[in-house]
């Protein structure tokens, strides 16, 4: 600890106090302390990653198919739980992979590698939130073109997103296939999450919170509810996404889409059908 730059000690004790939060709630000091500080940090990725995702969308299927049955979703829409398991047990056998991003980029923060900074008080709240701001719409834009990419160069659909496109119909889709992807591919779309810290400043706990709330994003856009909230790429968007395969690539908001021409609005499918 003694030779590493004073400036960097801030980003080295916030990571390490969530390392002792999350691994001493589980598991006994001598079994975690002694791993190295890259381990611990990815042990904890993986064990919150894998919490968030099963609850979360526990919680949402439990809610949206059992308790409210056919208010949200058609009963015929509702995905079998083998479906869902499937969708589980691929987005399980990706999670340790998943893990290694986060793991990544509090390593390259904390080498001071990045533009991060430790505290909001270091730049102000207006320059917080104007650095949140471009962060995000980079994040949009590089998560909008890495998923159009993703289908248009065929060896990066058929070799890895195709994973995830068998999930094509209402009565496949689900919170869990939210995080049902070829871990590469998964990886992939989070990375415009680790290349904007090189790019804009950005705050260390903000990041972190951005890329777990990932899951919470993608259970979202896979329920096939439509929450008609606009310029919100909510799941009526997406469930025409993997109905077409190429409309409705944004992740966040419907702006890239609509920017480069790939937008297909719900509403509008709807009135073509009625008529």
């Amino acid at each position: 600890m003694a030779t590493v730059d004073r400036r960097l000690h801030p980003f080295i004790e916030e990571t390490s106090f969530y390392n002792r939060i999350v691994l001493g709630s589980l598991f006994p000091a001598e079994l975690w302390v002694p791993l190295p500080h890259f381990i611990q940090t990815w042990l904890r990725n993986y064990i919150g990653g894998v919490l968030l995702y099963l609850i979360s969308g526990s919680m949402w299927c439990l809610y949206i198919y059992y308790l409210k049955r056919g208010r949200y979703v058609p009963k015929d829409c509702i995905p079998s739980r083998r479906a869902m398991m499937l969708q589980i047990g691929v987005a399980m056998k990706a999670m340790p992979w998943y893990s290694l991003l986060p793991a990544f980029s509090e390593y390259m923060i904390e080498k001071g590698w990045t533009r991060c900074f430790p505290l909001i008080q270091d730049v102000g709240v207006m320059a917080y939130l104007g650095y949140t701001l471009i962060y995000l719409v980079m994040v949009e834009f590089g998560i909008y073109w890495m998923h159009r990419e993703l289908h248009d160069i065929k060896p990066l659909y058929k070799y890895l997103h195709a994973t995830h496109h068998i999930y094509n119909k209402q009565n496949t889709l689900s919170p869990f296939a939210g995080l049902a992807f070829h871990p590469l591919d998964g990886i992939l779309q989070a990375v415009p999450h680790v290349m904007a810290l090189f790019l804009v400043p950005a705050h260390l706990t903000t990041h972190i919170a951005l890329l777990f709330m990932e899951a919470i994003w993608t259970a979202n856009i896979h329920d096939c509810i439509d929450g008609k909230l606009w310029p919100v790429m909510g799941a009526a968007y997406h469930t025409i996404h993997h109905t077409t395969y190429r409309h409705n690539y944004g992740h966040y908001t419907v702006w890239m889409d609509w920017m480069f021409g790939t937008l297909r609005d719900p509403s509008e499918d709807e009135a073509k059908k009625a008529t």
